[in-house]
């Protein structure tokens, strides 16, 4: 998965948990209440439990720290007689400053969610930081459920035992997306500018420029009178290279890795700097769009929170992202009125989506900490997470319904939102009923951020997808004037996946649990250096008076990364793209292996 998709996931969680009021951590007291008081405990509803708890959650994709309150927090204390202390290292401004003190303290938290890039989990093991779970696990359903993703993680980790399970583990192909409605990038575009200029097709990218052109001349002002551009960037998510320049190879099926783009069906690798390859190619394209004015003069000045409004606002024709077009512009109302970003074809694309994993993500993974008081507890725990009821409660913050009878009900065998839950789903503040906890939906959401099964797999609850806007009953309710036009326009598709499947135009990257190895400081010293050099060049190539300029700017950019080294970091980087495809080959083999004897497989491709 590229970091691209993690930040929109966290996005998500944000919004959703945004308006939480941090409470102060409580140290290590674990059987202190969020109060302080150590007064009588009472047992989960359950008799279960006796003895109340606060569980420090170390939480690596958390955007909220402090004590989990409202529904959420009502839930887990009545059926496990416990809070949650929230640990964020992604709030406490040094990540890794906090990691490394409770690391060395000996206590990273009694539940441990947690990225593995650069061995860090297995310095977790070797440490003794995590637990084995394996005789808390007995007998649990997760283990009858899926324990070939749980021990194919787990063998190659440092020790023999269950230290760690996967996220986001499906049981469908992972050939299939994972992605719900929308792929990881498509291109976006007003579509009321779009039906306007006559839906000019586009059989490459480049042709896009002339797109461009008749789309202006057709919206030349946005809603509220400002010129508007097809295009406009951002620097705030550039790394490695230029973020933008990505995205818009990813719409021919390219994934990075390091400084290399690679298309995830394995048969191309490029270094980015190659003068021939698509890198250089969408530079060029951009290069060109602004000499004939289609980019926003401001977008190296911008970020990403500016751009955010210009969306709002419909300044921007076009985007590769629908959260950062139609996750903002596209309500009720722009709909009804005929406006909205729609995804349209570029007809020789092959838009980048991620793939199901039926192995489980690797990457991001949940154990128990050293020093918890009831590991039990916390096994049963993440036994519940990885339920359907789990995945329908603990998902809410990464599109899951939330808990049955107060977001959702089945309504003659059929899964459909509650009028509480098309309210609060949709983002209003709406205060939860009094049984089902206090405050309002948005403030109980659960701030771990964490979805132990894919999204995309079906809920035996509801015989749906958890992701409830995939929903039978959710899409019906798509039949705006804009959707009504884009329906028509997609040949009946009702969502951007399917459309784009018909066309031959997705390239799926498969699901695996693969995690690269870790990078030498040396390595890392270099690639510090050549990522500045690349994405400074990127930026001024773009807004180069002419072609001469342009190519002068190229040719300094390769001189530049080569005297510093960059060969041996392009090196380690190719390697590792040709693993992760040889992962994926090996991935789908072990899927039909596994499956090749069960009746329902088809229905998993």
């Amino acid at each position: 998965m590229s970091k691209f998709s993690k930040f929109f996931k966290k996005m998500f969680c944000v919004a959703m948990v945004g308006a939480l009021t941090v409470s102060s951590i409580t140290g290590c007291g674990k059987k202190e209440s969020s109060n302080g008081s150590t007064t009588a405990t009472k047992t989960s509803s359950n008799g279960k439990y006796e003895d109340f708890i606060t569980v420090d959650v170390f939480d690596t994709l958390a955007n909220y720290q402090g004590i989990q309150s409202g529904w959420f927090a009502k839930i887990v204390k009545d059926k496990f007689n416990m809070e949650l202390n929230i640990i964020a290292p992604n709030v406490s401004g040094d990540g890794d400053t906090l990691y490394q003190t409770r690391s060395a303290a000996g206590d990273l938290g009694d539940l441990i969610i947690t990225g593995t890039e650069n061995n860090k989990f297995n310095d977790l093991i070797k440490s003794g930081l995590v637990v084995d779970m394996t005789d808390y696990l007995a007998d649990k359903e997760i283990l009858t459920n899926y324990s070939a993703a749980i021990n194919k993680f787990n063998e190659k980790n440092e020790g023999n035992g269950i230290y760690g399970i996967p996220s986001e583990i499906s049981i469908r192909s992972p050939r299939l997306p994972s992605d719900g409605l929308e792929p990881l990038v498509s291109m976006y575009v007003r579509w009321d500018a779009y039906k306007k200029a006559g839906y000019p097709e586009a059989g490459t990218l480049e042709d896009m420029i002339d797109v461009y052109k008749k789309m202006v001349e057709a919206m030349p002002e946005s809603d509220s009178g400002k010129k508007t551009y097809p295009i406009s960037l951002f620097k705030d998510w550039d790394g490695n290279m230029m973020c933008t320049t990505k995205n818009y190879a990813s719409l021919y099926g390219y994934e990075e890795e390091g400084f290399c783009l690679w298309k995830v069906d394995g048969s191309d690798f490029q270094d980015i700097t190659d003068e021939n390859g698509i890198y250089v190619r969408i530079l060029k394209f951009l290069f060109d769009c602004n000499q004939a004015g289609l980019v926003d003069p401001e977008s190296t000045s911008q970020n990403y929170d500016i751009l955010s409004n210009k969306f709002k606002d419909g300044q921007i024709l076009s985007s590769t992202w629908s959260y950062q077009s139609a996750s903002v512009y596209n309500t009720d109302e722009n709909k009804d009125a005929g406006k909205g970003y729609m995804p349209m074809l570029i007809n020789d694309s092959q838009c980048l989506t991620n793939g199901c994993y039926s192995q489980g993500n690797g990457k991001i993974v949940i154990g128990i900490g050293n020093k918890a008081e009831d590991p039990q507890r916390l096994a049963d725990f993440i036994d519940w997470l990885y339920s359907p009821e789990g995945m329908e409660i603990a998902g809410a913050s990464n599109g899951s319904a939330g808990p049955q009878g107060l977001t959702w009900k089945m309504n003659f065998g059929k899964a459909e939102l509650t009028e509480f839950g098309e309210k609060a789903l949709q983002g209003e503040e709406i205060e939860v009923p009094e049984e089902w906890g206090t405050g309002t939906w948005k403030e109980g959401v659960s701030a771990l951020n964490f979805k132990p099964l894919s999204s995309v797999d079906i809920d035996p609850s509801s015989n749906e997808p958890y992701l409830y806007t995939m929903w039978e009953s959710v899409l019906e309710k798509n039949d705006s004037v804009v959707d009504k036009q884009w329906k028509q326009y997609a040949n009946n598709a009702k969502t951007t996946l399917q459309f784009l499947r018909k066309k031959n135009a997705l390239a799926v990257e498969i699901g695996t649990e693969y995690v690269g190895s870790e990078e030498s400081s040396e390595v890392t010293t270099i690639r510090n250096q050549c990522k500045t050099t690349i994405v400074d060049n990127s930026w001024k190539m773009i807004f180069a008076e002419d072609e001469d300029e342009f190519n002068s700017l190229l040719k300094e950019m390769k001189d530049t990364v080569d005297g510093l080294g960059y060969a041996d970091v392009i090196k380690i980087d190719l390697e590792a793209a040709k693993a992760k495809s040889l992962a994926a080959s090996q991935t789908i083999k072990d899927f039909v292996k596994l499956h090749k004897d069960n009746p329902v497989y088809e229905n998993r491709e």
